[in-house]
């Protein structure tokens, strides 16, 4: 997954032939091997992506409260900017000396949510590109769930690593050490989506699992940034990836499906595809429909209205430039795992007020660039910019930072 919006349990032997294979994987089916530990694979099935140390970070707890939303996917884990097979946050917040997420993981136990972390994303150095074989890429992995007690992880395997056959290799040959030696553990598995389902590489990474013995709780695409148009053209990647399932791994319909997962992005993608909540419901309901194994999504981050609400046609990473209510697209997370949702507050009988007057200016924009001296409105005030600056929201970064608060409009 891109920075912008950068998504299984028992051992498999290398050596099953392929009619062992089938049988190992039909006990899966399921999607209760990792019902022992923590929540449950359903909830780690559903837990959609929110970055905790980027992204303007939203508060885990509050959606928690207003959805019913258990899990949450961390990301991303990946190796030092500056070189090295040792976990980071980012490629740039040492996991080993990390408090920052750790905090934010004891707050959600402690309301009795739990976390999967994941690996890779888009873009970025990945630890199976640098660590030296599949066991040293492993052993920086297991650092991770050591320190965080985790009982899920997801492999998102994506450009510019999956076309690496050497660091996927070491991905999926980890993703298997790890599964041997945390019994119990939900292993993901997801890559980019295309109309065929997923592209040449996805499917070298397919066919690089099979060749290890390598069966995840599910493998997932992400079918957006392909040139999607809305749930249909969703689902008819997921129908096609079911079928290079079965074509792969020698499995029928269901136990394809059982083994397969969608990973969507609220909103406007970032090739300006959209995706509203009447898409969601629409995937959602193919996904149970035919016994998916996980519906996840890009990200809590930008689970909440713009200003604009059409982010002046752009698209961001901490809101979903689509008309919403805050936590809208968290909500099909929770019923894919099997809890209703709460009510929406009823609206106020008296429109909200506005924290100032109509502003002149042009809006604030994650996405944009702003150099000194430009002026932006935000929250109700306007803000001139005292040097360049991106991705810097305005009221946040104090008295010294980048934007300087020329009060209401």
């Amino acid at each position: 997954m891109k920075p912008l919006r950068a998504l299984l349990c028992g051992a498999a032997s290398a050596a099953l032939a392929a009619a062992g294979l089938t049988a190992f994987v039909t006990g899966q089916a399921s999607g209760a091997t990792a019902d022992a530990a923590g929540l449950g694979g359903r909830w780690y099935a559903a837990a959609p992506y929110l970055m905790p140390l980027d992204n303007n970070p939203p508060d885990a707890s509050a959606i928690m409260d207003a959805t019913g939303l258990k899990a949450f996917q961390l990301a991303f884990v990946l190796a030092p900017n500056g070189g090295g097979c040792s976990p980071t946050w980012g490629g740039t917040a040492p996991v080993s000396s990390d408090t920052a997420v750790a905090g934010a993981i004891s707050s959600i136990r402690a309301k009795g949510g739990d976390v999967s972390a994941s690996v890779g994303g888009y873009g970025g150095t990945k630890l199976g590109q640098n660590c030296s074989d599949a066991a040293s890429t492993a052993a920086a992995y297991q650092q991770v769930i050591t320190k965080y007690q985790l009982k899920a992880i997801d492999f998102d395997l994506e450009e510019p690593e999956y076309e690496n056959t050497t660091a996927i290799a070491h991905e999926i040959g980890a993703a298997k050490i790890l599964q041997q030696n945390n019994p119990g553990l939900y292993v993901s598995v997801t890559t980019a989506g295309t109309a065929d389902g997923t592209g040449w590489f996805g499917k070298q990474m397919l066919n690089e699992a099979k060749t290890q013995g390598f069966v995840p709780d599910n493998f997932s695409i992400m079918p957006f940034d392909g040139g999607f148009s809305g749930a249909a053209a969703q689902t008819s990647a997921l129908t096609n990836f079911n079928s290079l399932l079965q074509s792969t791994f020698g499995w029928n319909a269901a136990t394809a499906y059982a083994h397969e997962g969608f990973s969507g992005m609220n909103g406007r993608s970032d090739t300006g595809e959209f995706f509203s909540q009447s898409d969601f419901q629409t995937v959602l309901d193919y996904a149970t429909g035919h016994g998916m194994a996980r519906f996840t999504f890009w990200s809590l981050n930008r689970d909440r209205q713009c200003s604009p609400p059409d982010n002046n046609g752009t698209t961001s990473g901490t809101c979903s430039s689509v008309p919403q209510a805050a936590w809208d697209f968290a909500k099909y997370s929770v019923k894919f795992a099997g809890a209703t949702p709460p009510s929406s507050p009823p609206p106020s009988s008296a429109p909200p007020s506005s924290p100032g007057g109509t502003c002149t200016v042009a809006a604030w924009s994650s996405g944009a660039v702003y150099t000194q001296g430009n002026e932006v409105s935000h929250n109700g005030h306007k803000w001139k910019a005292k040097w360049w600056t991106q991705n810097e929201e305005p009221g946040t970064t104090g008295e010294w930072g980048v934007w300087q608060d020329e009060g209401t409009c």
